[in-house]
């Protein structure tokens, strides 16, 4: 336990937090208490002056206007003009640091992401863009351009710089809940090797499932918020926080966060592994069918019949996108879910894609309308290489659901 305070709390420090990562994290490094402290602006001061803590970390709106009330801040804090971790000393005085420098600079290193001598774009001109500039500087980056709406360097004039090697989101675009949006379009950066989001969730933005589909090496987040949760950790409890230790709660909550997703041809066993998996790994198994159901109040065979498999898939595709907002679910996909590539996001934003390979011959055709006016073994031709696209592992299905589960629970694993 940190020295001083055996009675007193870290926390979260913020406006509106809602469903925070951070106090999934904390528990896991330190023996503290860790609460979540909503805060009005008004009451920012005397909540600072005046509460039982003895360490918090900030989040937005806060990360600048916490430091007038600091009776100390760090160096790389001062230079950064920011603040997201804060320590209440023996004698009640306040002192400022800023971790989020530490944790970006362990993500980039972690990632095998090369800075040095490389032309680097930040995109967005706000604290998180000045914090990264400063690793950036530190590690020897040729060239730094931010990119904002108005300023010299702008998205209408991005194009003078698709020489750029590396591009760091500093901005909110394509954060939960607006998922689906990314600050700009990755293709034309022929020069690109690597693209690093400062967003956690989702898991992978628009933005980084693009770059990683173009070959580039691009990560979220994620391991960020843990590194510099380490930080602020080891400054609380004046002890030292291992890499390997970071490493096994990056591992940890990736899996915890993770959604598994089910896809394969209809009745090839999608809604019984995603409920034994569900009472194992206790996550919720949520069919999309079931959803559809309950969203539209038309079943998908009802849609299908009255108004055509066209309509369904749209339909279907919207009940794809509040599904895969979710994360730490298992998802039964529709089995023609893969035949609309623009479902492919929503589900691998957040998860991992499981296509369950059956024997057409012991696929059943009840209440599975499409099934049932096509030839299974045609109906698989035209979607065996949609599976192939979405499924990042593949599991051959057996009359043995038991031992269907234990043959993919290591595959989930790795």
């Amino acid at each position: 336990m940190f020295k001083g305070f055996e009675n007193w709390q870290m926390g979260l420090l913020g406006e509106k937090l809602g469903h925070s990562f951070s106090a999934l994290i904390h528990p896991k490094i330190g023996d503290y208490q860790y609460k979540l402290y909503e805060v009005a602006p008004e009451k920012l001061g005397g909540f600072l002056q005046n509460s039982n803590f003895a360490g918090l970390n900030v989040t937005i709106p806060y990360k600048k206007q916490v430091m007038k009330y600091l009776d100390d801040i760090a160096p790389m804090a001062k230079k950064i003009g920011a603040v997201n971790t804060i320590k209440k000393m023996p004698d009640g005085s306040l002192i400022g640091y800023n971790t989020d420098y530490d944790g970006f600079k362990y993500m980039l290193q972690n990632n095998k992401v090369v800075i040095k001598d490389k032309k680097v774009l930040i995109l967005g001109s706000g604290g998180a863009a000045v914090m990264v500039s400063a690793v950036l500087e530190e590690l020897g980056a040729k060239e730094i351009v931010m990119i904002s709406r108005k300023g010299e360097n702008n998205y209408q004039n991005i194009h003078k710089h698709y020489d750029a090697q590396a591009i760091i989101n500093a901005t909110p675009v394509g954060m939960y809940p607006n998922n689906y949006q990314a600050p700009l379009d990755i293709s034309p950066f022929k020069a690109c090797e690597s693209v690093v989001d400062l967003i956690y969730n989702p898991l992978r933005t628009k933005l980084v499932t693009e770059a990683k589909m173009q070959g580039i090496n691009a990560v979220g987040g994620l391991e960020m918020l843990v590194a510099q949760a380490a930080v602020s950790a080891s400054i609380w409890c004046e002890r030292e926080i291992e890499a390997e230790e970071i490493e096994k709660i990056i591992t940890w909550l990736n899996k915890k966060m993770e959604n598994i997703v089910l896809i394969g041809m209809p009745g090839c066993g999608k809604t019984t592994i995603a409920k034994k998996l569900s009472a194992l790994l206790d996550k919720e198994a949520v069919d999309l069918d079931e959803m559809f159901s309950a969203h539209f109040h038309q079943t998908p065979e009802e849609v299908i019949n009255n108004e055509g498999e066209e309509v369904f898939r749209q339909m279907e595709h919207e009940i794809t996108k509040l599904a895969g907002k979710r994360s730490g679910i298992i998802i039964a996909a529709g089995g023609g879910t893969v035949t609309r590539r623009e479902n492919y996001f929503p589900l691998k934003q957040n998860g991992v894609i499981v296509y369950l390979k059956r024997d057409l011959t012991k696929l059943p055709k009840e209440g599975r309308p499409l099934s049932q006016r096509n030839d299974l073994a045609e109906l698989y031709q035209k979607r065996k290489s949609d599976y192939k696209y979405f499924a990042d592992l593949t599991l051959a299905m057996t009359d043995d659901a038991e031992d269907n589960l234990r043959r993919l629970l290591p595959m989930l694993a790795e």
